[in-house]
């Protein structure tokens, strides 16, 4: 636009840290910087606003950038300063080891356990995600005569609408939001901070402004998917069913970024994998545990039934292993016979993706039909495991859509493992269009390689160490899976969700398929942890 500005942001590097004094000179010098612009930290909650910090404003990009490797800026000290991701852990999984608030309770769990039988415990760990979105955040404002009008590739333009508003002192009507190409989102492009950002500087400047987001401030500053720390103890009886099964869970939600005291979970995010167990155990208790928050956590492809089903699905590989059993076998026992999980089995307050559960009920047939099809396809049990071959199964209902992924590997003699071949069945009701279906599940396995291999942020003393794509890796195409195959269950069922649930089950199904080549058994991720990437 004619008299644009460039924006680039230098964002306090700890979480609710804001600018003490700047020394801007060295900024100024540069060719083609015009001004810097302070924008205010953020007050709690952070919600939708901007994180705060210094923009150098410029005729191009490129001198933006430039001009903010030179500034000189003194940060207020943060209450997160002492944040370190290590210790942190610690904290979630010795939480994880306690009694938790009860959030879903069938029979009785604690009397079942004092029964006896074959005790099986295990703990599971996923990391902080970043989006790292092909393209990273970027926006244009324009405050002109009391109003604001904005382009910016969001999923969430009422939300860009409403928090330019109130950054601005406008009324949501005085606003406009042009919705452009998204460049990929899986959730961080729901938070329109970076919209924000662009309607505060043009206010300040008079002009059109432009921010842009470099990948670097992409991973450092993103709106993160939560880690989590999971508990997981059964005791199998004589038949290697179990008598009881207790689950624990500890994650900073998502409503932390909306309300700076929350520190427990909804029943939304615990709906989400966890309280919605399908398998037919009579005493079952799901806990949820406190975690203080040191970062924005917000939405991500398929959000907690990442981290549920990887644990759930990767103890359920532990217990027919413990039991001696074929892992698929197994599964298909849990379930028990086909049935619908009586909505008296599940929490009063179980939200069910909003639908409604006599439309959408957990269907136990639902997910026997596609283990057993994706078995049949990747031809179970055909090949022994052995000399560094495995195969591993995992399945997992999410957005309504049942889905089972058989995922085989190749450990080879450096101890490196490869996603040989993936196949996924899923059944997710009344398919409107296959080939989008196809689309997103090939695409869910891909990114289910780089989240299983590579994916982990990390923080020191409240500054995070990941960058770029040097230090958060995604999948290249050496290693991707090799072959990918998706199978669509003919249904007359109400249409589902399909563009999250293909990632849920990947982590666990390349997990328990690395065990089945190596006797090595994964609890956490990344598997650069386990030396296997």
């Amino acid at each position: 636009m004619e008299g644009m500005l460039y924006a680039s942001v230098a964002r306090p590097p700890v979480f609710g840290s804001g600018v003490k004094s700047v020394d801007d000179k060295a900024a100024l010098s540069v060719a083609g910087v015009k001004r810097t612009e302070t924008i205010e930290a953020f007050k709690p909650p952070v919600g939708f606003q901007a994180l705060g910090g210094v923009a150098v404003l410029a005729d191009n990009t490129w001198a933006a950038i430039q001009g903010k490797k030179k500034l000189k800026i003194d940060w207020e000290k943060s209450p997160h300063s002492a944040w370190n991701s290590d210790a942190y852990k610690k904290e979630l999984q010795e939480t994880a080891r306690k009694p938790g608030k009860v959030v879903r309770e069938n029979g009785n769990v604690d009397e079942a356990f004092a029964k006896g039988g074959k005790i099986v415990e295990a703990e599971y760990y996923a990391p902080l995600l970043a989006h790292a979105s092909m393209e990273p955040p970027a926006a244009l404002a324009v405050y002109r005569d009391g109003k604001v009008e904005a382009w910016a590739a969001t999923q969430n333009p009422q939300g860009a609408r409403d928090a330019i508003a109130q950054a601005v002192g406008l009324k949501k009507e005085d606003v406009t939001v042009n919705v452009t190409l998204l460049g990929g989102g899986f959730g961080r492009k729901s938070f329109p901070d970076f919209a924000v950002e662009a309607a505060v500087l043009s206010k300040k400047t008079g002009k059109p402004v432009k921010v842009v987001w470099s990948r670097e401030d992409d991973i450092k500053f993103d709106v993160y998917h939560s880690v989590a720390a999971m508990y997981m103890k059964a005791a199998l009886g004589a038949d290697g069913i179990p008598t009881a099964w207790l689950q624990r869970t500890v994650f900073p939600p998502i409503g932390s970024t909306f309300n700076a005291t929350e520190n427990y979970s909804d029943p939304g995010e615990l709906g989400l994998g966890f309280t919605d167990v399908p398998f037919a155990v009579a005493n079952l208790r799901a806990e949820n545990g406190p975690a203080a928050t040191h970062m924005r956590i917000g939405w991500f492809r398929s959000v907690a039934n990442i981290y549920h089903a990887f644990g759930i699905h990767s103890f359920a590989d532990e217990l027919a292993h413990a039991a001696g059993r074929d892992p698929l076998e197994y599964l298909l026992q849990l379930l028990g016979p086909d049935r619908v999980v009586p909505r008296t089995e599940l929490p009063k307050d179980f939200p069910n993706y909003g639908a409604e559960y006599e439309q959408y009920p957990i269907d136990t047939s639902r997910f026997r039909r596609v283990l057993t099809l994706a078995a049949e396809k990747a031809g179970w049990g055909k090949q022994k495991p052995g000399n560094g071959y495995g195969i591993g199964v995992a399945m997992h209902r999410s957005f309504l859509t049942y889905v089972a992924t058989v995922v085989q590997v190749q450990v080879d003699d450096a101890g490196q493992a490869h996603v040989k071949r993936v196949d996924t069945a899923l059944d997710a009701g009344t398919v409107v269009n296959p080939e989008m279906v196809k689309q997103q599940f090939e695409g869910a396995a891909v990114m289910g390689t780089s989240l299983s291999f590579y994916g982990e942020i990390t923080a020191t003393n409240g500054v995070i160490d990941q960058s770029n794509f040097d230090t958060f890796q995604m999948a290249r195409m050496n290693n991707a899976p090799k072959e990918t195959n998706v199978y669509i269950v003919p249904s007359d069922a109400p249409p589902a969700g399909i563009g999250e649930p293909g990632l849920p089950p990947f982590a666990p199904a390349l997990c328990n398929a690395i065990f089945a080549a190596t006797g090595k058994r994964i609890r956490e991720l990344p598997l650069t942890k386990a030396g296997l990437a």
